[in-house]
This record gives C-alpha cells, sequence and structure tokens, in this order.
C-alpha cells in the first residue's frame, strides 16, 4: 500500500508503510499510523531519510506571490537567516522596539504560504491586520475583535485560534506566535499542537517563563534561535539609556503598619515551617489558605503590606519632583495597582490608562500622547505588552512585581533612537528597607 499523508483532527494520518517513530502511533494491521499534527515537518524528514516515497495530501493552500518593501537592519536579517537556517522554526528573542514584526513580515514574503499570525490582544490584532494590509495586496482574514473571517493571510487573537484550532488544522503553512511566552498557558498549547503548519516563529522580548512552560513552547515551535539583549543595539539601533534608582522610606506611620502587616506573614511561615523558594512554594500556601483560616489571614496580610510598600506617600512625592525635572519630556509612569493610577491621574492631571479604560478612550489616549497633545500618561501594567505605545524617552516605574519580563517590556517603551539622540531613563522608586528591594533586584 502507497504511504499517503492526510490530515485528520489535529493528527497526520498515514496510510501505507509507517516510519518506526516515537511520535508515531502505528496499527500493523490497518497499515497505518496516527502522528501529531505539530510534528508534521519531522514526519516528512523521517520520510525522506527512510527513502520512503509517499503522497502528500496535507494541503494549506496555494502559495502566494508576496514582496515586502522593508529593507532589513543587519541584525534583522541576521535573525532571519538563523531562523531559515534552522529549518524555518524558532524563537527570536529580542527587544521591544528592535522590529520583530518587519522580521516576521519578510518572513511571510520569503516562504510565500498561506500565514496564521497570533496575538495576545486586540490591540494588537489591529495592529498586525493594517501592517498586513498595508505592505501586502491580499485580503487579511481576522479572527477576534468581533470579526470571524478567515483568508490565506490571517491574524487571531490566541482565544480565537484556541476556539478554532481543529478547524484551522491544514489551512496554514506557516504560523506566527506573537508575545510567544503566551503559548506556554495550558490551553493555548493546544492551538500549536493542533495545527500542521511546518514553518514557526516566535516573537518575544523575554522569552524563559517562571514556571518552566518555555520548554515546552521549545517542543512546539521550535528552540531559541536568536536572543539580542537592549545593549547589543543601544546607541545605533536603539536609544542608550540609564536606569536610576530612587529609594524612599516610609514614613512613621506607614512603617508601623507595613511591620505589623508583614510580621503577621513571616510569624506564620516560622509557625509552620515553610519556606517560600519558589513560585510554587507561593501556590502551596494559597492552596492551603482555602482550608486554613491563619494561612488566609497571612496571604491578606501580605498583600496589605505589599500595598504600603509600593504604594508610600514619599513616592508620589518623587514623582511630582521628577514630573517637573522632565517638564519638557514624554513620559510614562508605571505602576502595579490600579486605585494608585486613579490617585495620579487626579493629582497631576494625567491621562490614565487601566484595564477599566474602554478601546476607544485608550486609543484617544495614545492618539493625543503621539501627536503630542499629550506628553505623560499614567498606567498600570496594561502599557507592558500588546500595545504599540507611542514614543517616549522617560518611563517612571513606582511599583511592579518581581518579574524580568514586566521590567523588560517597560524598558522598551523608551528605547526608541530620537531625533536627536538623548539617551532614554528609566527610574525605579524602591521602598528602602521592605521587601521591594528584593523585588527590585529580582526583576534586574
Amino acid at each position: 500500500m502507497p504511504t499517503r499523508l492526510r490530515f485528520e483532527e489535529g493528527t497526520i494520518r498515514i496510510d501505507g508503510d509507517v516510519p518506526d517513530l516515537p511520535y508515531v502511533e502505528s496499527d500493523p494491521r490497518s497499515q497505518t499510523g496516527r502522528a501529531p499534527a505539530f510534528q508534521y515537518a519531522e514526519l516528512l524528514a523521517a520520510l525522506d531519510d527512510a527513502g520512503i516515497a509517499y503522497t502528500d495530501e496535507v494541503h494549506y493552500g496555494t502559495t502566494l506571490d508576496l514582496e515586502t518593501a522593508y529593507e532589513l537592519r543587519e541584525y534583522q536579517q541576521g535573525a532571519l537567516d538563523s531562523w531559515r537556517a534552522a529549518g524555518d522554526r524558532g524563537v527570536l528573542e529580542l527587544p521591544t522596539g528592535s522590529g520583530k514584526t518587519v522580521i516576521a513580515i519578510a518572513a511571510i514574503a520569503q516562504l510565500g504560504v498561506p500565514t496564521l499570525v497570533v496575538v495576545p490582544t486586540i490591540d494588537l490584532l489591529e495592529q498586525w491586520r493594517e501592517e498586513l494590509q498595508r505592505e501586502f495586496d491580499v485580503p487579511i482574514g481576522q479572527l477576534g475583535g468581533g470579526t470571524q473571517r478567515v483568508e490565506a493571510l490571517t491574524v487571531a487573537t490566541y482565544d480565537s485560534a484556541y476556539l478554532r484550532a481543529d478547524e484551522l488544522g491544514d489551512r496554514f503553512g506557516f504560523v506566527v506566535f506573537d508575545e510567544v511566552h503566551h503559548l506556554g498557558g495550558e490551553g493555548y498549547q493546544e492551538i500549536a499542537r493542533l495545527l500542521a503548519a511546518p514553518a514557526r516563529m516566535g516573537l518575544t522580548a523575554t522569552f524563559e517563563r517562571p514556571d518552566g512552560a518555555h520548554e515546552t513552547i521549545t517542543d512546539l515551535v521550535g528552540p531559541r534561535v536568536v536572543q539580542i539583549d537592549p545593549e547589543e543595539l543601544a546607541g545605533e539601533h536603539l536609544a542608550d539609556y540609564d536606569i536610576k534608582r530612587i529609594e524612599v522610606a516610609l514614613t512613621p506611620d506607614e512603617r508601623e503598619r507595613y511591620e505589623e502587616f508583614q510580621g503577621t506573614f513571616t510569624d506564620y511561615l516560622a509557625r509552620s515551617n515553610l519556606q517560600l523558594r519558589s513560585g510554587a512554594d507561593y501556590r502551596k500556601l494559597v492552596m492551603r489558605s482555602g482550608t486554613d483560616p491563619a494561612a488566609r489571614e497571612a496571604l491578606l496580610a501580605k498583600q496589605r503590606a505589599r500595598e504600603v510598600m509600593m504604594n508610600a506617600d514619599r513616592k508620589v512625592e518623587v514623582l511630582a519632583d521628577l514630573l517637573d525635572r522632565h517638564a519638557a519630556d514624554r513620559i510614562i509612569v508605571f505602576t502595579a495597582f490600579t486605585d494608585l493610577v486613579y490617585r495620579l491621574s487626579e493629582r497631576f492631571l494625567l491621562p490614565a490608562i487601566t484595564h477599566e479604560t474602554g478601546a476607544a478612550e485608550r486609543k484617544e489616549i495614545l492618539r493625543a500622547f503621539r501627536n503630542g497633545s499629550y506628553s505623560r500618561i499614567v498606567t498600570a501594567n496594561v502599557l507592558d505588552e500588546g500595545v504599540d505605545v507611542p514614543d517616549a524617552n522617560v518611563a517612571i516605574v513606582l511599583s511592579g512585581s518581581g518579574s524580568e519580563r514586566e521590567f523588560t517590556q517597560r524598558l522598551g517603551r523608551i528605547l526608541r533612537p530620537t531625533d536627536d539622540g538623548s539617551r532614554a531613563l528609566l527610574y525605579e522608586v524602591v521602598t528602602e528597607e521592605t521587601a521591594e528591594e528584593r523585588v527590585a533586584r529580582r526583576r534586574r
């Protein structure tokens, strides 16, 4: 029986000679086998290596005649070349503002096959659709944001791609995962598993995840083939930058409350003989809080201590000084708490963007920031990634997590080079003699 490959419900069905591979389930009686769809490219290579002739009926549409006007910078071309040398698979880790989208568009043009671009937010969905429409004279499909239309070039949110992964499985020869670290989420992994697309590219500024899920992404998309740090591009392709740390003290009242809350938390750990060395340890404590009132009290105390140290009054005083000092600059203020965003917005008359801000209002604020009507904005987390933020040259981090990814994304918001070649500045405002000092060390 001649060997034949066909797509079937997230798998590759193999009729005829079945290679002996660990990921192929073989049925000798029917001379058929099944392989996961995401290993389609490996299966083709294995058949070729074994000298097995086969008919490939896994179709993903006709080839596309695409051209791009982009001229890649040397490091962008090098990244694309490395990806192609790795078999058109792998993750590109480059700083925010370095043109990852441009590299992906060049890859789409070179491959000329139906392509799916998967993104985490509606903002990125719209940005990618507009960019592809501007660059290529073909219809652009969209899955998400109220539209469900599949074309040879289609942009989808992770949520929409997850819901429709079964039917999209054999429609595309190339898939681009923007902000690919999101693919490590348990459900989203199924998108990559169910697609047969042999060419796969992941884009991110920070690949590794604290939970280790980047190892799964490597299996599904390919290894990290390019890693470029902001320092490597600063001065020529990105703005030179400085990071300045400003320490503030708690007021006596804040210090008293902080020590009380923090003491409740640490006393519980000591009584319970618990040590928090990792996120997994912390999750165990959270689970314990469901049945242990003392554990719940300890977690609440920890949260209250965090709010005290991260919302310290003297941070607001420092912000006032920095806003005066940089009156002529374009500034983004980052905080960890939505309530503080609104306090700062009211006190300093700063346009605010939070998860509560509607899409139309957010777009208008960013438009005004882009054209210079606003020179400063304040936000809580939502501008860390997934939004095309207009150029700024000063970032002020009043509070944040210990995530290296969050810190890198915030730094990236000010790294686009300016006409006058001025240096970008990122200020970290940290409360001294609190756990925030440890948080700041961890993210750096």
